[in-house]
């Protein structure tokens, strides 16, 4: 079992899915993306969430606790897609958007609308070359708004994603075995800064 750290669903407990084909985002890792999301957005309230890779989707969830309008959770498995959508009944979040298919085949259509906060949590398996697929289809098909936050959870082992023209790498941050890789999207050259980098933590 996982919970939901903060917000409204603080302290909920999230099913998670069986074997170890999943790793669910450690509640370290997800109290410090948040504190640097919400330093960047200056709060969720409103703003549209992806999550990619969702597996039991404590992430994309969490983001809904914190107040995020829209959430939509991607995840490939479809009994884990099922699991997603039972835990997001359980925190009282009926209306959460989860698409049980594969990541590069949904990021290859355009969304209704784009997100401001997208966050990635690949298996490690997964090659740099399909993580880069996945980071590209996020500018070429109109999943960003200007000025995006993207965050990639990776092994240390893995190198640094490879950004593609339109996301700009910001920083990265060492959790034990897990790094965070933080971008933001491209916004237009006369619109001033949304923000500070996310905070230090």
């Amino acid at each position: 079992m996982t919970r939901i750290i903060g917000g409204s669903a603080g302290g909920r407990r999230l099913a998670t899915p069986r074997g170890a084909a999943t790793r669910p985002t450690s509640d370290r890792v997800r109290e410090a993306l948040f504190s640097a999301v919400e330093s960047w957005c200056g709060s969720l309230h409103g703003l549209r969430f992806l999550d990619l890779y969702a597996g039991s989707g404590a992430v994309g969830l969490e983001a809904w606790s914190r107040g995020a309008g829209v959430v939509t959770l991607v995840e490939q498995d479809r009994r884990t897609a099922a699991l997603v959508r039972e835990n997001a009944r359980t925190i009282g979040f009926p209306r959460a958007d989860v698409v049980a298919a594969a990541v590069g085949t949904t990021l290859h259509r355009a969304p209704a609308a784009p997100y401001d906060v997208v966050f990635s949590d690949p298996p490690y398996p997964l090659d740099e070359a399909g993580l880069a697929r996945d980071l590209l289809a996020l500018v070429e098909h109109g999943w960003l708004v200007p000025d995006a936050l993207v965050v990639v959870e990776r092994s240390v082992r893995s190198p640094e994603p490879t950004w593609p023209d339109g996301i700009e790498p910001v920083r990265e941050r060492r959790y034990g075995e897990t790094v965070l890789w933080y971008g933001r999207a491209a916004r237009p050259t006369d619109d001033p800064p949304a923000g500070d980098d996310p905070a230090e933590d």
